[in-house]
Formats: structure tokens, C-alpha cells, sequence
């Protein structure tokens, strides 16, 4: 007979959130592939991967889908787990980030084209322009996430959808309000927050996209214009993918790259030497990002369920587990990565699994990329004396999969 699933008060437990690599650490010294035994005696339960050579192998794995609801827990405890749903799954719809080939291969090939790198290096100075609109508004001692962090990415991604300007703080308010809910403790009220901003967030995608096949395409280059066009050339895309891609590009494409620009922000602020080498060399800019990635990764594990039983180095993923492959613990291997603990904005070898692996690595990778290497140029360069503005500890949204700061209060000057 299978047992409830424990639904513990706080989960995350609080100092988990705050600093989760000491307990990697533990895991991956002890148990590398852990078990959470959940249900009976004969159910695949729940599993953490932690080596990096492992959480690569899986990620890659064509034997291992994206698609949760496959989980034998998912199917047993739906209902008990915190939240079911995640970023691009909820309301009856289904994004490309819980689909596995060839529907994958079929909607990600049309999104693909408009994150080239041809296409995202052109949007440089949109966004440089709107980085320096935001830090010309903030003063002496000001707050890093609501000023930069949260509306910069949230600004470009909405322009490449096509969204007026006048609607992007609700954007923001609706994504702050899913990841929130993602991470809370309590089962009923995190469901119930999560479907209320979700209802909100597909009611005006549902109207943009009608407006936009009632006035035409023509003339407009926006995405959710190019995908209307590819739906009705060639059928390339059903209404709910249609809906269901807007909604995944824009809340994906904009809460990992603030946790970037804010966790990035803080590693540099909390290590002067690294600092003060980035200022006194900025071509080393580029592979700081990539060392800020893997230091304190935005996205901290991703789920995958194994369709057949899958061996690993000393163990084997049974089918129908639900596995959590710990993206912030593989980069953080002593395997790979030499004084992993340690922040190094020159290093040289750096396979960080920061955007995933394989066919669902981050589509959005080169933009995250290019928005963090202008706001970090940019504030190396209007604020030589930037600080945090207290010592008190820093609190992090409740979500032990998006790690991210609720504020960064910082001061320009002594």
C-alpha cells in the first residue's frame, strides 16, 4: 500500500535556499545518486543526481524524458506534491521545455530562428539603450534587482514578442508570482496562487495573439506575428503551442537571466580581488559570465523520467523515477572543475551546465549571455565604487529550482 507523500511544512527548508552547496557537497561525497524512497516498496521513487558526469549523461539522454507526468510519483501524488505544474505547463498547455522529439524538434527548429546569434547580436544597442534608461533612475543607495536585474530582461523579451511597452511590469508581477508559488511550502495555497497569475498571464497572451490575427502581420516582425504566419502557412504550430511558447519565452526568458545578473552581482561585490580584476581587465568579461553561471547557477536542477531503466556509474534509474538532475551541484564537482568553491573570472576550462544539455540546452543562451555582458559593463563602468549597502543577510525566493535574490539593496558610492 503506498504512503503519502511527505509534504514537508517549509520546503525548501530555509537554509537550503540560502546556501544550497554545502548539502551538494555532502550528497555528492556520500551518495552521488541518492534515492528518496517515496510510496511502496516497489515504486522508483524520487532521485538527485549531483556528479556532473551523471547529470550530463541524463540531460543528453534520449532514454530520459522531459515529460514529468510520466513520473510514477506524478501520477500517484499529483495532488500532495507543492506545485505539479512548471514554467511552460499549466492551464492544459503544453511548451516545448516538457516536450520530447519530434514535437520538440518541430516547435524549437521555428522559436530557433529569432535566437540566432546573427539575430541576437543586432539587439546590442536596444540593449545597451535600456540598460542605461534604467541605472539613470537610481540613486545613491538603490535596490539592484528591481532597478536592473528584473526589468532589463523582462523588457527585451517582451519587445521580441511584441508586447507593448506600457504591459511589462505586469509581466514581471505575473512571473514573480509563478516562480513564488513554485517554491511554497504549502500545496493548496502555492495551486492556487500559481493558477490565478497563470489564468491572468494566458488571458492577455489569448487577446495579444487574437489582436495581432485580427489586424494583420504584415509589416510587423515581432515572434508571436512569425509564429501566427508559420501556423497558418504550414500548420507548424497548434493554437495551444502557439500560446503555450509565448507564455514559456516569457517567463524562461527573462527570471534566469535576472538571477544571473543578481547572484553574478553579489559573488563579484562579496570578492573584492575578482572585482578589482575584472576592472583592471575587462577583455576577461566573457568568461566571467561563464564563471558566474557556474558559481551560482540560476537554474539549480531540472527534472527528467527515465522511460527504461538507465545505468549510471554505481547505480541504475529505474524506469518511471522522477529525476532531479542537480545542475548547481555539477558545477560545483571537484571532478571537473579545479577549487570548485572558489571564483575564478579567468578560468580557463569551464563546461558548466548552467543552460542545460543536449537537445533542451537553453535556447535563450545567447541572449542571457549578451544582456549580462552589457548590464555588468555597464555598471563596471558608471559605478567603480559600487557596495553592497548592508551587511544583513540577503533573502532568496523560496524555489530550490530558480535560485534568485528578492533584493539586492547596493549603494553607488562610500
Amino acid at each position: 500500500m503506498s504512503q503519502p507523500f511527505p509534504v514537508p511544512g517549509a520546503f525548501p527548508p530555509p537554509q537550503l535556499v540560502q546556501d544550497p552547496y554545502p548539502f551538494y557537497r555532502m550528497l555528492r561525497g556520500s551518495q552521488p545518486v541518492f534515492r528518496v524512497p517515496v510510496g511502496d516498496a516497489g515504486s522508483p521513487g524520487v532521485w538527485i543526481l549531483t556528479r556532473h558526469r551523471d547529470v550530463q549523461l541524463v540531460l543528453r539522454d534520449a532514454r530520459c524524458s522531459v515529460m514529468r507526468q510520466r513520473a510514477k510519483i506524478v501520477e500517484q501524488f499529483g495532488d500532495q506534491l507543492p506545485i505539479r505544474a512548471a514554467v511552460g505547463e499549466g492551464g492544459g498547455l503544453r511548451s516545448m521545455l516538457v516536450m520530447d522529439p519530434p514535437d520538440h524538434t518541430r516547435v524549437r527548429g521555428l522559436v530557433n530562428k529569432a535566437f540566432t546569434p546573427r539575430r541576437v547580436a543586432a539587439l546590442r544597442r536596444r540593449i545597451e539603450a535600456i540598460v542605461a534608461t534604467l541605472l539613470d533612475d537610481v540613486g545613491e543607495t538603490w535596490d539592484l534587482i528591481d532597478a536592473l536585474a528584473a526589468p532589463l530582461p523582462a523588457i527585451v523579451i517582451a519587445e521580441l514578442l511584441g508586447v507593448p511597452a506600457a504591459d511589462h511590469r505586469r509581466f514581471k508581477e505575473w512571473s514573480s508570482a509563478l516562480v513564488t508559488a513554485i517554491g511554497a511550502g504549502n500545496p493548496v495555497a502555492a495551486r492556487a496562487q500559481f493558477e490565478t497569475a497563470l489564468d491572468a498571464l494566458l488571458a492577455y497572451l489569448r487577446e495579444v495573439i487574437a489582436a495581432r490575427r485580427a489586424e494583420g502581420t504584415a509589416g510587423r516582425d515581432d515572434l508571436i506575428c512569425a509564429m501566427i504566419d508559420a501556423q497558418e502557412e504550414r500548420d507548424a504550430l497548434t493554437d495551444a503551442e502557439l500560446l503555450a511558447t509565448s507564455n514559456l519565452l516569457l517567463l524562461a526568458g527573462h527570471e534566469t537571466t535576472t538571477n544571473l545578473i543578481g547572484n553574478g552581482t553579489l559573488a563579484l561585490l562579496r570578492r573584492a580581488d575578482e572585482l578589482e580584476r575584472l576592472r583592471a581587465d575587462r577583455s576577461l568579461l566573457r568568461s566571467a559570465i561563464e564563471e558566474l553561471l557556474r558559481f551560482d547557477s540560476p537554474v539549480q536542477a531540472t527534472a527528467r523520467v527515465p522511460l527504461e531503466d538507465v545505468a549510471l556509474d554505481g547505480a541504475t534509474l529505474p524506469a518511471g523515477a522522477l529525476v532531479f538532475t542537480g545542475i548547481g551541484a555539477a558545477n560545483r564537482d571537484p571532478e571537473v572543475f579545479a577549487e570548485p568553491d572558489r571564483l575564478d573570472l579567468g578560468r580557463a576550462e569551464n563546461p558548466h551546465l548552467a543552460f542545460g544539455f543536449g537537445a533542451h540546452f537553453c535556447l535563450g543562451a545567447p541572449l542571457a549571455r549578451l544582456e549580462a555582458e552589457v548590464a555588468f559593463g555597464a555598471l563596471l563602468d558608471r559605478f567603480p565604487k559600487l557596495a553592497l549597502a548592508s551587511d544583513e543577510p540577503l533573502a532568496y525566493r523560496p524555489n530550490f529550482v530558480l535560485r534568485g535574490l528578492t533584493r539586492l539593496p547596493v549603494r553607488s558610492a562610500p
